[in-house]
């Protein structure tokens, strides 16, 4: 029977995190149309969802605590540590995906700005990073995880050109500081929204291979060569 109880909460947790994973893609597809199609209320329907990503949050973390009461083995408490990590970069993409349809709203009021065709792409792809990384998760791949990784590095290169191109932009048109700045912190919500898609990723390798790749420049190695390893 305790194993049972133990199990039925892994399970729970599993399932919680898949339900935040959709509700961050969900809000941050809203929040990227309510920009694209200035549509206030669409950002409203972000913050909404973002409220539901917190108390989904709090659950996962309760639902931990109970978890680890069963006293679970050395690879059931790495689920229960993970799953916990995982949550909160999930929560944390609810947020910036919250700071992308404000930003909309603000950019909403004032008239459109010619410059912003690198961050559908960088949307494109963080959302992608995202959704192959739960896909991760829940089959266990730790191989499909570390591919993730490197893909982060295109997102930061697209929002390193998009500055660029804002500055030489306010430059000759003064007088969109003011939108630009509004386009420079979305574009820094979506490469943040890469970054925590990459933190899950390496979760999910910690997860199945009992390696830490965090800071490492291990994203490559192979996983066959894996070993068991605490942090």
């Amino acid at each position: 029977m305790h194993r049972i109880h133990l199990d039925e909460g892994l399970a729970q947790l599993k399932q919680m995190l898949l339900t935040m994973g959709s509700c961050a893609e969900e809000a941050l597809m809203n929040a990227m149309r309510a920009l694209k199609q200035r549509d206030d209320i669409l950002a409203d329907q972000v913050e909404q969802t973002d409220t539901r990503m917190d108390q989904l949050e709090i659950d996962v973390d309760d639902l931990a605590i109970t978890t680890l009461a069963h006293a679970p083995l050395a690879s059931d408490l790495r689920l229960v540590m993970v799953a916990v990590k995982i949550s909160h970069d999930l929560e944390r993409v609810g947020d910036e995906a919250t700071t992308i349809a404000r930003r909309a709203r603000k950019l909403n009021t004032e008239p459109p700005v010619q410059s912003n065709i690198e961050l559908p792409r960088m949307a494109e792809l963080a959302t992608k990073m995202l959704r192959d990384a739960l896909d991760a998760f829940v089959r266990g791949d730790a191989v499909k995880a570390r591919g993730i990784v490197p893909r982060d590095k295109e997102v930061d290169s697209l929002h390193k050109g998009f500055l660029k191109q804002l500055e030489r932009f306010m430059e000759e048109r003064p007088d969109t500081i003011g939108r630009c700045l509004h386009l420079i912190t979305i574009s820094k919500s979506l490469e943040r929204i890469a970054d925590h898609a990459t933190n899950i990723a390496e979760e999910v390798v910690y997860l199945y291979e009992g390696r830490d790749i965090r800071h490492s420049g291990k994203a490559t190695v192979p996983a066959n060569e894996t070993q068991d390893s605490g942090r």
